[in-house]
């Protein structure tokens, strides 16, 4: 196997050559290192790369394995990620995308990295967020913009863009990433990965709080369903003191790849009504995807909920509220963080608190839809990617639109807590990925895995590689 065909093995794939120690975690960290090192400059999907501390980590493993059993070592013993720069890993650089926190070393871990340093994964390094996580594209002032694996004049999504276009691009195996409306889910669009959004409470936000009543949730990028899930199954936990929590699932959401799921009752649309249809051809990925599924065995129909359009003015309040708190002066904003912040500051607690209360009785709405369906086949974003830079120069009151009406599927189910999860389904004229989300019930991670694979073996994907990440 060659040093590219490694760079893609899927991540359960790796971790089972280490155990057979048939590669050694040295021999991967070296891999993925030399790759980034060689490619990132012009793709820009890291900002800190862990070289130093990566290379120890993994020869420490690679010496440890000699005298370790199979059956101690833990689920991913070596394998590689990547870390987004919204969540601390002790000694290395936390930015959220401002350069003037550049050189600030977070102190501890987040809760879900020592969740994944605990599975043996090894830190390649921290990958690029939009400022503050805000935006569905990753061009943040005093960083290189991150561009797009399968087209470099192309935006790889926001918040997670960093982490998805490592993952595409053949520099990390699997990413960790965060979706508070549609962070992970457009990346994994834009970039041909699958990627997960879980259910409120599935993955604990300690030892910070949750700042943004439930709209957000970490969660995994991959190139396949199975590493996905197994990466849910590492990141997933209660903590004791979190304002949400979830029971473990039983069995593991890697076990549900394996397990066909019983027909379901599926509904499905082209657009987001009111805001509008996706365009052609994400009208068409729907579509040929609703066709997949009756023909897989399960009860297909057009459908969707009423009444997410007026969850736009209550859900921007509570998501800007954010920005403000979070005391950054304005001048080291970019200029759509800036007019949030702005526009928060003339938001009294009496208006945020009514927005919090209507954003939920909204929310209730939405999910009384999925008591007469399990899952809702809808467009992840409704049209394909954008150039980098190609909304910069707009004002923010119509950047704001454009955004609204390209990401219209995704922030709803932040709002309600529901899990969804986008995957692959072709390319656009361009050479783009394209893709659908799936979204279930309440909790039901499970069954959403399921489908996906299901879908996945009925029209592989992974196979498909960037010509840049081939070079």
């Amino acid at each position: 196997m060659d040093a590219v065909d490694l760079a893609f093995t899927s991540a359960l794939e790796q971790a089972r050559l280490i155990r057979q120690k048939e590669i050694s975690p040295l021999e991967l960290v070296q891999v993925y290192l030399e790759r980034i090192q060689r490619l990132d400059r012009r793709l820009g999907s890291y900002v800190t790369v862990a070289a130093e501390s990566a290379i120890a980590d993994a020869q420490a493993k690679t010496e440890a394995l000699v005298n370790t059993a199979v059956d101690e070592l833990p689920p991913f013993y070596g394998v590689p990620i990547s870390i987004k720069d919204l969540n601390m890993v002790a000694g290395l650089p936390c930015t959220f995308g401002l350069r003037v926190l550049k050189q600030r070393i977070a102190t501890q871990d987040d809760g879900i990295v020592k969740r994944i340093k605990q599975a043996g994964f090894i830190i390649l390094g921290k990958t690029a967020t939009s400022e503050m996580g805000t935006l569905p594209y990753t061009e943040p002032k005093g960083f290189p913009p991150a561009r797009n694996p399968w087209h470099l004049d192309y935006t790889p999504g926001g918040s997670s863009g960093g982490a998805a276009a490592a993952t595409a691009a053949g520099l990390s195996p699997v990413a960790q990433g965060s979706d508070g409306g549609g962070s992970i889910r457009g990346p994994a669009f834009c970039c041909g990965l699958v990627g997960i959004k879980p259910s409120r409470g599935r993955i604990s936000f300690a030892p910070l709080g949750d700042r943004l009543n439930g709209i957000a949730t970490n969660g995994p990028l991959a190139r396949n369903v199975a590493d996905a899930a197994a990466l849910l199954d590492v990141m997933s936990g209660y903590v004791p003191g979190d304002p949400y929590w979830l029971p473990e699932p039983e069995p593991s959401f890697l076990a549900a790849t394996e397990r066909p799921p019983h027909p379901l009752k599926i509904a499905f649309s082209t657009g987001m009504p009111p805001i509008g249809e996706a365009d052609a051809v994400c009208q068409q990925a729907v579509l040929d995807t609703a066709h997949l599924l009756e023909q897989l065995g399960h009860h297909v129909e057009p459908g969707c909920p009423t009444g997410t359009e007026k969850l736009e003015k209550p859900f921007t309040t509570v998501f800007q509220a954010v920005l403000n708190e979070a005391g950054v002066p304005e001048i080291f904003l970019e200029k759509m963080n800036r007019w949030f912040s702005i526009r928060a500051r003339f938001c009294s607690c009496g208006k945020y608190l009514r927005a919090v209360d209507q954003m939920q009785i909204i929310a209730r709405e939405i999910v009384s839809f999925f008591d007469a369906v399990d899952v809702l086949l809808l467009p992840t974003y409704l049209h394909s990617t954008i150039r980098v830079g190609e909304w910069v120069n707009l004002r923010p009151a119509k950047n704001f639109r454009k955004i609204v009406e390209w990401i219209a599927p995704c922030p709803p189910f932040n709002a309600t807590g529901q899990p969804a999860i986008a995957i692959p389904t072709g390319f656009d004229p361009n050479g783009l990925p394209v893709g659908v989300q799936l979204v279930g019930r309440p909790a039901a991670e499970a069954t959403l895995i399921s489908l996906a694979a299901q879908i996945e073996a009925a029209q592989p994907w992974s196979q498909h590689r960037p010509a840049f990440a081939r070079e």
